[in-house]
C-alpha cells in the first residue's frame, strides 16, 4: 500500500540559538506515531518502519533531532542532551497540533522517549523502547564513543575526510542501510565532538524512580549479544513498567534485515495504543450521556 509522504520543518530556540528541526511525515490522520533514530543516526533509519505503519493507517512522522541528519548541527555541546531532545520531540507534537503520540525510538531514541514520558506524560499515548542505553551500557557506551569525541575534536581531520569521502557517494548506488551509514558519517568533527559530549556528560536516561511512574503502555525490544544495548537493560525497564510488552529480538539485525516480526509487533502495538483510547473515550461520553 502506498502511502503520502510529506518533508517538513520548525524551530527551537536553544542557548546557541534558533535552530531548524527537519521531518518527514507518512500518512494521515489523528493517531500520531513519532519515531526516533539512533545517535548520530539519520531519520531515514526509521523509513521502513514508518511506511508499514503508515500503510496500516497511522499517521506516522520521523524527526531529525538536532545535530543530526539534516536538522541544524550547531557545534555547542550544551545546546545537546536528554532532556533538550525530549523537548524537541514536544515541540514537534505542538507544531503538528498533535495532542498525543506513541513514541518510539532506537538507541538514543529508545531513551529519549522515556524522557518524553517523564517531562510531558500527558503527550504520550505509549512508547516503543528498542534498546534503552542504561545503568548496564555505561562502560560499553564510553569505550565506543569517547574515543570517537576526542578524535573529533583533537583530530577534526577525522571526521571532516570521512565527511568529504561520504558525500562524495551517490546514495542511490548503495543499498539502503549503507546509505544509512554514509548518512551517520556525515557530520563536521565540530558537530560530532559537540553531539557526544552533551550526550555522554549529560543525564543518559530518566532515573529508575522516574521510569516506575511512567503510566503508559510500553513495547520494549531487547537484543542479545549488544554490550552497548545489553539485553539485561531492556529487561530491566520492562520490570520497572506497569504496563508493559517485552520482545526479545533474535539479533541487533533482526529488525534491520528481518523486520516482519518485530514491525508486525509494534505496528500492533501502537493500534492498541490508540484503539484503547477510542474505546476509553466512548465509555466516558456513554457514561456523561446517561447522567
Amino acid at each position: 500500500m502506498l502511502v503520502s509522504e510529506r518533508i517538513g520543518q520548525f524551530f527551537v530556540e536553544s542557548d546557541g540559538g534558533r535552530d531548524r528541526l527537519e521531518y518527514t511525515e507518512y500518512g494521515s490522520g489523528d493517531q500520531w506515531v513519532v519515531l526516533l533514530h539512533g545517535l548520530l543516526m539519520p531519520r531515514r533509519m526509521q523509513q521502513p518502519l514508518a511506511r508499514a505503519m503508515a500503510a496500516q493507517g497511522l499517521h506516522v512522522v520521523t524527526l531529525d533531532l538536532l545535530g543530526h541528519g539534516r536538522s541544524d548541527q550547531p557545534a555547542d555541546p550544551l545546546v545537546y542532551s536528554m532532556t533538550s531532545f525530549g523537548e524537541q520531540v514536544v515541540a514537534l507534537l505542538d507544531h503538528l497540533g498533535a495532542e498525543q503520540a506513541v513514541i518510539g525510538g532506537t538507541s538514543l531514541g529508545a531513551n529519549v522517549s522515556l524522557e518524553v514520558a517523564v517531562i510531558a506524560p500527558e503527550r504520550v499515548k505509549g512508547l516503543i523502547v528498542e534498546m534503552p542505553v542504561l545503568n548496564n551500557a555505561l562502560v560499553a557506551g564510553i569505550l565506543a564513543f569517547v574515543p570517537i569525541m576526542l578524535a573529533a575534536r583533537y583530530l577534526p581531520f577525522t571526521a571532516n575526510t570521512l565527511q568529504k569521502v561520504s558525500r562524495s557517494i551517490p546514495r542511490g548506488l548503495v543499498p539502503f542501510w549503507a546509505g544509512i551509514g554514509l548518512e551517520t558519517v556525515d557530520h563536521r568533527a565540530d558537530s560530532v565532538a559537540s553531539v557526544l559530549h552533551g550526550v555522554i556528560f549529560g543525564r543518559l536516561a530518566p532515573s529508575s524512580s522516574q521510569r516506575r511512574r511512567i503510566q503508559a503502555p510500553v513495547f520494549v525490544v531487547g537484543h542479545p549479544i549488544d554490550p552497548i544495548h545489553p539485553f539485561v537493560d531492556a529487561d530491566m525497564l520492562a520490570a520497572e513498567l506497569p504496563h508493559v510488552r517485552m520482545e526479545r529480538a533474535t539479533s541487533i539485525l533482526e529488525w534491520r534485515f528481518r523486520p516482519d516480526r518485530l514491525t508486525a509487533a509494534a505496528t500492533d502495538f501502537a493500534l492498541d495504543c490508540w484503539a484503547t483510547a477510542g474505546a476509553a473515550a466512548a465509555t466516558t461520553t456513554a457514561r456523561a450521556r446517561k447522567r
